[in-house]
């Protein structure tokens, strides 16, 4: 529960220090006092959006500071998980803004993002605003209440977690039948494109290849005219009986043979000179090889050019300039097609995944059905008793429970509150016919019935007691005391009703003080005779007769 709450430098309030009690309490001022403020600091640690023009003008900034005690709550975990102390008699929230806008949050010291404090601070704190009661024409809010009675958290999160897998497998199937669709129409272009790829069998390398055949194809009679010279000039058969230039070198070494028995300083040379005469046998034996495989071809030099022809159409129609490229493409070509079969059996997997998580979905949404039925009937039961309770003797209060033809995000119900106040009238949906008075009894009894499910440490009812007043109003705090004591918690009614502020333990009291060129707004704690003055103020105005402060008496010892 709440215990301390501090805040200094917000809107119209300097600076705030003030104890919270356990039990139901009370909070009264004059309209424009400055209540609200109040609750938007405490929204200000429920995470809320900073707003630097909330600061008191000439202050660097604001600070908001509660300290809790969360004992019994079982709050460790959410502690732990991000790595702050748990300090279950002392946790404090505090949230600074500064005049540039920037804000700070803290727990327990430790600076925490505005994410984190929002899930502690829901954790410890509810604030039921006057403009709450517009929850009642929600559906969602509506089936949450009775899914709160129906205590199937679990169950409810297995759900929307099969929930959200079948909208996640909707969403990735329409996306890959949308790009298939796309696809498919290129596919034929595809195709054809691989098709005569792989019909020309284009081979690494065979650019230069086919570049070099035709060369030697179309100079073959030059080649062999060159080839047979030189044959000739080697070997000396040019048919004039001339000597070629092997016999001769030979002829030389045999020379040098003889002259090296006399003059032996020569055969080193003689033997560099035999080593030339057997390279040009090797020589001239391998160009005769070369002149006899040259010929001249004019079918083989036609396929070569044809050939040739048809890579180079090819390197230009897909813009790459090699037979090595246009093997790689027809690789992409063919990694393209295959992807066309694989988003098929893709979208066939997402389809077969839908099913299942479909028909898993719709047996946890029946589960669901079976327990809120259950509820509603509870939730119908209790409410009517509190609306009772709250001088509405022949009101009805009714769940209808519908299934939907489709899942939805939280089943495959709609819940509709159903209300009459009259025996005339049948029930219709709620926010149909209720007054402005009549919602306010409702929602109280759907709070007191709920918040012993939620187990929030403490709820605060900013004028739930709208549209109401008198035996009701008192009814309606009996309720709020009954939820104090009867579920634990601390609740905290902002009011302007007498008969509501009596019931409280405790009564504090909001006020504004003119201080110089300011105005500022202050909070106390009433003690009795304060009380009993309050309460007459509120009960006649500004004038206090000593008939409204016995009539304040006996609403304080009817507490």
């Amino acid at each position: 529960m709440l215990t301390h709450l501090t805040i200094n430098n917000y809107v119209l309030i300097e600076t705030l220090d003030i104890d919270f009690q356990p039990g139901f309490s009370v909070m009264t001022g004059e309209t424009g006092a400055g209540k609200s403020i109040i609750l938007g600091a405490l929204g200000l640690l429920m995470g809320q959006r900073a707003d630097s023009g909330s600061i008191m003008p000439g202050t660097a900034k604001c600070v908001v500071e509660g300290i809790f005690n969360i004992e019994g709550y079982d709050m460790q975990r959410l502690f732990e998980e991000n790595e702050l102390d748990y300090e279950p008699m002392e946790c404090i929230l505090r949230r600074e803004v500064a005049a540039n806008g920037k804000s700070r949050a803290f727990v327990n010291d430790s600076p925490v993002s505005a994410t984190v404090l929002r899930q502690i601070a829901i954790r410890l704190l509810d604030i039921h605003s006057q403009h709450s009661n517009l929850l009642l024409e929600n559906p969602a809010f509506q089936l949450g209440i009775v899914d709160t009675i129906a205590n199937h958290p679990d169950l409810l999160f297995q759900y929307q977690d099969c929930y959200g897998r079948i909208v996640e497998a909707r969403r990735q199937l329409r996306e890959a039948e949308e790009s298939l669709e796309k696809r498919q129409g290129d596919e034929d272009y595809l195709r054809f494109q691989l098709n005569q790829l792989d019909e020309f069998k284009p081979q690494p390398g065979e650019d230069e290849t086919l570049k070099q055949q035709q060369s030697v194809l179309s100079h073959a009679e030059d080649i062999r005219i060159a080839l047979s010279g030189i044959d000739a000039l080697l070997n000396g058969s040019d048919g004039e009986g001339g000597t070629g230039a092997i016999d001769a070198l030979r002829h030389s070494v045999q020379t040098m043979q003889q002259v090296s028995k006399v003059f032996p300083a020569i055969e080193n040379y003689q033997e560099r000179l035999d080593s030339v005469v057997i390279e040009l046998r090797d020589i001239a034996s391998d160009l005769g090889s070369l002149a006899e495989d040259v010929e001249y071809n004019p079918t083989r030099l036609q396929q070569v050019t044809e050939r040739l022809d048809g890579l180079f159409a090819l390197e230009q129609k897909h813009h790459v300039g090699s037979a090595e490229e246009l093997i790689a493409l027809a690789e992409d070509l063919r990694s393209q097609l295959d992807s066309f079969v694989n988003s098929e059996d893709s979208i066939q997997a997402l389809k077969q995944q839908i099913a299942a998580d479909t028909e898993q979905a719709k047996k946890l949404a029946e589960k669901l059905s079976i327990g809120r039925i259950k509820a509603a009937k509870q939730v119908e039961k209790i409410v009517a008793e509190s609306l009772v309770a709250m001088d509405m003797p022949v009101a009805k209060f009714c769940v209808s429970m519908e299934k939907h033809a489709e899942l939805l995000p939280t089943g495959l119900d709609i819940a509709t509150f159903l209300f009459s106040a009259n025996k005339s009238m049948e029930p219709r949906p709620l926010a149909d016919v209720a007054s402005g008075g009549e919602m306010s009894r409702v929602m109280l009894a759907l709070k007191a019935l709920t918040s012993k499910q939620t187990h929030l440490p403490t709820i605060i009812f900013d004028e739930i007691d709208t549209g109401v007043s008198g035996k009701v109003a008192s009814s309606m705090a009996q309720i709020m005391a009954q939820m104090s004591s009867g579920a634990g918690q601390q609740v905290l009614a902002i009011t302007h009703l007498p008969q509501i502020a009596a019931k409280g333990s405790a009564h504090y009291f909001v006020y504004k003080e003119d201080k110089g060129e300011r105005t500022l707004t202050h909070i106390q704690k009433l003690e009795r005779e304060q009380r009993i003055t309050e309460l007459a103020h509120m009960l006649s105005g500004s004038i206090v007769t000593e008939a409204a402060r016995e009539n304040a008496r006996q609403l304080l010892n009817e507490e």
